[in-house]
Parts: C-alpha cells; structure tokens; sequence
C-alpha cells in the first residue's frame, strides 16, 4: 500500500475521551448499531475490557502527518484454531469521511489479520443501506455472504444485514 495517510497504532489513554464522544454521537453510531447513550463509567470498563481481551485486536486509526486521532478499527472474536475474525471500523468526524481514510484502515487491518495473525478469513456485518460501506468492502475483495432480512430494529424500524467475508487466498495486498 503507497501514500499512506494513516497508520494503526495502540490505544491511548487518552484516546479514551474522543472514542466517548463517538459512542455517544447518534448520527455516527446508527450506522452500524442501535444508539444509546452510553455513561462514562460503562465507556471506561468497556475501553479497559476490549484492550484487555485477548480475542480482540483493537487500534487506534490515526493520521500520519499530526497523530491525530480519527477512528478506530478492530478485529474481534478472533479464533487462531480455525483462523478467523471480525471485522470492525469507526471513523469517527463525519468531516474524515470519504477520504480514503478507512479504505486504507481496512487494507492494514486485513494486512494484520492475515499476515501477522495468519488467518484464513475474516468476516464482517454491514446495514443493507449502508452503500459507502459495502462498495469500500467489495473495493478491497469481500464478498456478499448472506442477507440476513429485518435483523436489526433501528430507527423504529428493521434493516437488513449484509454478511460479507474475504479469505486470505482472495486477498490482494494493496
């Protein structure tokens, strides 16, 4: 991958402040999950629980040029017997989205995943309406898996989820 303008790196403390402020943005939240507003005391054990969980891999996306951060991405249930995880990513300021910011997180992260962990497959979930998302999925080689109709109740009303995966004999490192 050339002209990278982000890196992954490990969470901060005090990362912990921006990564509340995302979780409690509706607007971001919606996206890819039920949104409820999230106290500071549940943000803080979740944060210490996830970077504490060894079947989670979780990171910080950050700029190159600044360290600024801008979202955060994951692979969670990661499963070394049968090699294989999930794919997870937020950026977080809508003022970062379409950039070419998470197109190149998911590319390092699946870098990651198959390279250093050596998994065979990594899988994810996405709102059917989310478009952006799917195309930057089907950009770097996942594919539609499944369609799980009416799976999830948001906005007061239910939205179908797109099962996509990609195996590392697909993948092409970019």
């Amino acid at each position: 991958m050339s002209d990278l303008a982000i890196k992954l790196t490990s969470l901060k403390s005090e990362d912990s402040e921006t990564l509340f402020k995302w979780i409690n943005d509706r607007n971001l939240v919606i996206l890819s999950n039920n949104f409820s507003p999230i106290h500071e005391p549940c943000h803080k054990r979740w944060l210490e629980r996830v970077t504490a969980e060894p079947c989670t891999r979780i990171f910080a996306i950050r700029l190159i040029h600044g360290d600024t951060l801008i979202g955060s991405c994951q692979l969670s249930q990661v499963d070394l017997v049968n090699r294989n995880a999930e794919l997870q990513i937020r950026i977080g300021e809508s003022a970062w989205h379409g950039r070419g910011y998470g197109e190149q997180a998911v590319g390092l992260l699946l870098a990651y995943g198959f390279k250093d962990l050596g998994l065979n497959r990594i899988y994810l979930s996405v709102f059917a309406g989310n478009a952006k998302a799917i195309r930057l999925y089907e950009r770097v080689g996942f594919v539609r898996e499944a369609l799980l109709r009416q799976a999830a109740y948001i906005d007061a009303k239910f939205v179908d989820i797109v099962g996509m995966a990609l195996t590392r004999d697909r993948w092409v490192e970019r």
